[in-house]
């Protein structure tokens, strides 16, 4: 049996514009977060990163791979591969310098205004990120970040600029990455300023009110702007297993599932669930409502996006509590399954979990955004003399998880479309490193800063183009 993906599957690539872009202070860009973590968002101890002062030369991302100037090149390869979708985000401190200002910066509106009309000439769709882990470092230094109440403002003014922009360009449109990331990673994800250290539980769940009220006001606002538009939520999925079959795990198991999934259900339901009111209560959370802000969280969203990478076990026996070395978000490491080179377990069939999960809750259409192995690639010559990546590994992988978004297909999951992520190798999120390749293309550039910034195609790149032109046929059961 081969699973018939959609006609109109939208098969693409997944980057942020901090992670690829560089060219950090270009035509009147402002500084942002990403600017003062040259060791990535997750380094350090207890999930704060290592901020400096002012960017610095070690940090990777000031370049990235220099995209902001070499996007026509990168764009006719993603069209070359025959994408129909390319997820990419706003650098928000592009158009907002500093992210408190009336006025946008015009030449940061037009770089976006050229990359779309790029996408568009080879037919390929913008899915645009509004809010990527790029908090302008001025309202993150200024205003503590989500902590404020300020930022709802700012954040409606930037999302209604852009939208107003690009209302012709861009149908496809995500509020804010990983939104339930904040819960580790408060300066990456929401540009807490506050050691997470001493960050209250208080200020952390006021901040994430304030980003689920500034998401619902923007969805309300973008509808009345182009009401074709596409909104959805996008968040971090890990399905959580019972590590024992013991029910003290399965409700562990319960329990850490729901803070991730209070992001979505009030995304998507436009209210607080039962389970986050009573942890609210009795963690001696109050959540301060502003006037409407129960009326705004109705505008729900159009669909759910996700990013999938892996999958973690939960446990209530201490004695079992054991970290495992990659997981963002916590969790203890399944004995069933192997790990990449960065301690992430491999775990396909958990997409397919996820995928019914969420629909199983929502009934809304789903959206991989998300998915893709980082992996130490060996750029080598072949036998036609041309410059590669022999990355079995990674078409393995994922070969493995797109037959599992098949098989939830079949389950009669409605999924809209699939973007792996890192279609071009980038700089890596957590840990600010090139050396975690995700592409299918090669970029020449290494962490002491080395290289000609040279692109060249992997053997994964045209395996997913012949996945894309037989729309998922040819993949491997």
């Amino acid at each position: 049996m081969s699973t018939r993906f959609p006609e109109n599957f939208l098969w693409g690539g997944a980057v942020a514009a901090n992670q690829l872009e560089g060219a950090y202070q270009t035509d009147g860009k402002g500084w942002s977060i990403q600017d003062v973590t040259p060791k990535g968002g997750f380094a350090g101890h207890g999930g704060d990163p290592l901020i400096t002062e002012a960017p610095t030369e070690d940090n990777m991302k000031l370049i990235g791979i220099d995209f902001y100037n070499r996007y026509k090149e990168d764009v006719k390869l993603f069209a070359e591969m025959g994408f129909k979708v390319f997820r990419t985000s706003i650098a928000w401190s592009r158009i907002f310098p500093k992210g408190d200002e009336a006025e946008p910066n015009e030449e940061g509106l037009k770089f976006y205004d050229e990359l779309f009309d790029e996408c568009h000439k080879y037919g390929i769709e913008p899915l645009v990120t509004i809010s990527h882990y790029e908090t302008p470092l001025h309202l993150s230094r200024e205003y503590d970040g989500w902590v404020n109440r300020k930022l709802v403002d700012f954040y409606v003014h930037y999302a209604t600029t852009v939208f107003k922009r690009y209302k012709d360009k861009v149908k496809y449109w995500l509020t804010f990455n990983e939104i339930n990331s904040i819960l580790e990673a408060p300066f990456m994800s929401g540009g807490i300023s506050t050691p997470k250290k001493d960050l209250s539980k208080q200020d952390l769940y006021q901040a994430i009110h304030h980003e689920l009220v500034a998401s619902a006001k923007t969805v309300k606002v973008g509808h009345e702007i182009n009401p074709n538009f596409q909104i959805g939520c996008m968040v971090l999925s890990m399905p959580i297993y019972p590590l024992t079959p013991n029910p003290d795990d399965v409700i562990q198991a319960m329990e850490s599932d729901h803070k991730n999934m209070a992001f979505a259900d009030i995304h998507v339901r436009g209210v607080y669930p039962g389970y986050m009111k009573r942890y609210l209560r009795e963690n001696g959370i109050e959540i301060k409502f502003e006037d409407g802000d129960a009326e705004a969280l109705k505008h729900t969203v159009d669909f759910i996006s996700f990013s999938y990478y892996m999958s973690i076990c939960e446990t209530a026996d201490p004695e079992k509590k054991i970290q495992g070395e990659g997981n963002l978000l916590g969790g203890v490491p399944n004995p069933h399954l192997k790990a990449s080179e960065w301690g992430w377990q491999i775990d396909p069939q958990g997409l397919r979990y996820v995928l019914n999960s969420f629909w199983d809750r929502y009934q809304k259409p789903l959206f991989i955004v998300e998915n893709g192995l980082g992996a130490v690639d060996e750029l080598v010559t072949n036998d036609q003399g041309e410059k590669t990546v022999e990355d079995d590994y990674r078409i393995n992988y994922l070969n493995d998880h797109l037959v599992q978004v098949g098989e939830a297909i079949e389950d009669g999951v409605e999924v809209m479309g699939y973007t792996t992520w890192g279609c071009i190798d980038l700089v890596s999120a957590s840990t600010a490193q090139l050396k975690k390749r995700y592409g299918f293309i090669y970029v020449d550039r290494h962490d002491d800063g080395s290289g000609t910034l040279e692109r060249y195609k992997k053997k994964s790149f045209n395996w997913y183009k012949e996945v894309i032109a037989t729309n998922g046929k040819s993949l491997k059961r």
